[in-house]
């Protein structure tokens, strides 16, 4: 209660607080991302900020333009998609699904950073697809 009067005494609403749900209320009702959408994401150039690059080359989070040049995006819309070409997914593809099998291996054989700080995996050219350090093998 002490808390909530010095508040109302420097002008600050004491509910403010209890009110914020992390989500922005003047932030544009967006649809949510699409698996392809959150694989074509641009991230901001600033790596201290956690926001994504709009359609007007800034981040959305903090404004700052982005540093390069933008990959290109293709944009589908629903009247531009070619539905009739596309092949239907079986509907039992879940129920034994032989890639399935090879994801697990996949999972099982991966090998982690061998740097202790970072959490990425060794990507194929031999570095750490989070940090970029060459893998070194320390069980020797």
């Amino acid at each position: 209660m002490e808390g909530e009067k010095n508040r109302e005494e420097n002008g600050e609403n004491p509910k403010d607080d209890a009110h914020d749900s992390g989500v922005s209320e003047d932030a544009p009702d967006e649809p949510p991302l699409t698996d392809e959408d959150w694989k074509r994401r641009v991230l901001c150039s600033d790596e201290s900020c956690i926001g994504v690059i709009g359609p007007d080359g800034r981040c959305k989070e903090c404004g700052t333009p982005y540093e390069g040049e933008l990959p290109e995006v293709e944009v589908q819309t629903p009247e531009t998609e070619d539905v009739s070409q596309s092949e239907p997914e079986p509907e039992d593809a879940l129920a034994g699904d032989p890639q399935e099998s090879d994801d697990d291996d996949d999972w099982s054989r991966r090998k982690l950073c061998s740097d202790g700080n970072c959490i990425g995996v060794i990507g194929p050219d031999g570095t750490c697809k989070e940090c970029g350090k060459p893998y070194t093998d320390d069980s020797t």
